[in-house]
């Protein structure tokens, strides 16, 4: 099957899209343009990644038809393998660069979606759906049961959680993209994953229902923050759209929560219901529009080569900008500076390094060590 140019261009805009949050200027720091930029890359560029790594899933466990047999164990082996390689190297990033790393979540992900490759497009939506919905309550209800006591007890059994790293109850709950309400996105993508996305009925349909989400998602959240002072006040405390966007590092949902009234709010990384379906419409409407532009611009798509090429080799792009980031001393996350140059930087040198690169391999560095570390798969029976 042709590859799907679209994608790998959705998946580079998500990639920039965290280098945004991470290397761009502090909230607190912009205005105009500049904090509509900020407003729209936190939280929804992270949530698009995760959406691109359920439709990545699909890639490997057949795409408009799940493998089965032996092809399809050792498809579960690749993800299985994958997980493993992502929980491992999102560990060390994590004690070295802090929860804010994405990879030791996203290995978890994989892990947790392995029963679920080979269901039906209608069935892993309507599982995103039920998600959307019960989890944040859910969450939010553990998360008032998890007093101090009880969270210390918990971490001091918890190997990840004693060498540094992220530990299994962030992973799940209180951590930037636990797995009790990111899955939601995950599951999403795998649906999509499971679409024909050439077939024009299907990207009309996506089409409509990307924005209609979106208006949904966050004219409902809005009309409830003007209908009810409890939904204003925890939007504000969250940094949600009643206050613009939300300082990066200043916690996820987990830490951001104040009262029941949050679980109609919509703010970045809330984790709340109204937040996860905004964000699956946006990545929705990404991914469709990105799609439809390649296939009907040749020469947006001759000039976007570069850019799509970061797409290609996305687990080497965001790798990359933590390292270097730590090299050179760029500050991020709170104490980032309040120039966009450090962020223009890094965007254009990771489209000059993707470009050069794919001229002359298939894959980006990391990208290759994770395929060949699948490789003993083909020998499973």
């Amino acid at each position: 099957m042709a590859r799907l140019v679209g994608v790998d261009l959705a998946r580079a805009l998500a990639v920039f899209g965290m280098f945004v949050v991470h290397i761009g200027p502090s909230a607190s720091a912009v205005d105009g343009v500049g904090a509509w930029v900020r407003g729209l890359a936190e939280g929804r560029s992270s949530a698009l990644f995760a959406t691109l790594a359920g439709f990545s899933l699909m890639l490997i466990a057949g795409r408009l038809e799940p493998k089965t047999g032996l092809a399809g164990r050792q498809a579960k082996a690749r993800i299985a393998i994958r997980a493993g390689i992502l929980l491992a190297l999102g560990t060390v990033m994590a004690m070295a660069y802090g929860g804010v790393v994405i990879l030791a979540f996203y290995g978890l992900y994989f892990l947790l979606a392995l029963p679920l490759v080979r269901l039906p497009a209608r069935t892993l939506a309507i599982i995103a759906a039920a998600l959307a919905v019960a989890m944040p309550p859910l969450a939010f209800g553990v998360r008032t049961l998890l007093t101090e006591p009880v969270t210390a007890a918990l971490k001091a059994y918890d190997p990840l959680d004693r060498i540094g790293g992220v530990g299994v109850l962030d992973l799940l709950l209180t951590g930037f993209y636990p797995a009790m309400t990111w899955m939601a996105f995950v599951i999403a993508g795998m649906a999509l994953g499971r679409l024909d996305l050439t077939d024009g009925r299907v990207r009309r349909r996506l089409a409509a229902l990307g924005p209609a989400l979106i208006v949904f998602a966050y004219g409902t959240s809005w009309l409830l923050g003007r209908l009810f002072d409890g939904v204003r006040e925890a939007a504000e405390m969250q940094g949600g759209p009643a206050s613009g966007p939300k300082s990066f590092g200043s916690g996820s949902g987990a830490d951001a929560t104040g009262s029941a009234w949050s679980l109609l709010t919509a703010g970045p990384h809330s984790g709340m219901t109204f937040d996860i379906i905004g964000c699956v419409g946006v990545a929705i409407t990404v991914i469709v529009a990105a799609t439809v532009a390649v296939d009907r611009l040749p020469r947006l798509r001759r000039l976007a080569t570069p850019v799509i090429a970061v797409g290609t080799m996305s687990l080497t792009a965001y790798v990359g900008h933590f390292v270097v980031s730590s090299l050179v001393s760029v500050p991020t996350g709170p104490e980032s500076q309040d120039s966009w140059v450090p962020l223009l930087w890094f965007i254009l040198g990771t489209i000059v390094f993707a470009g050069v690169w794919s001229r002359f391999f298939r894959r980006g560095p990391l990208e290759y060590l994770l395929n060949a570390a699948t490789k003993p798969v083909k020998h499973l029976r």
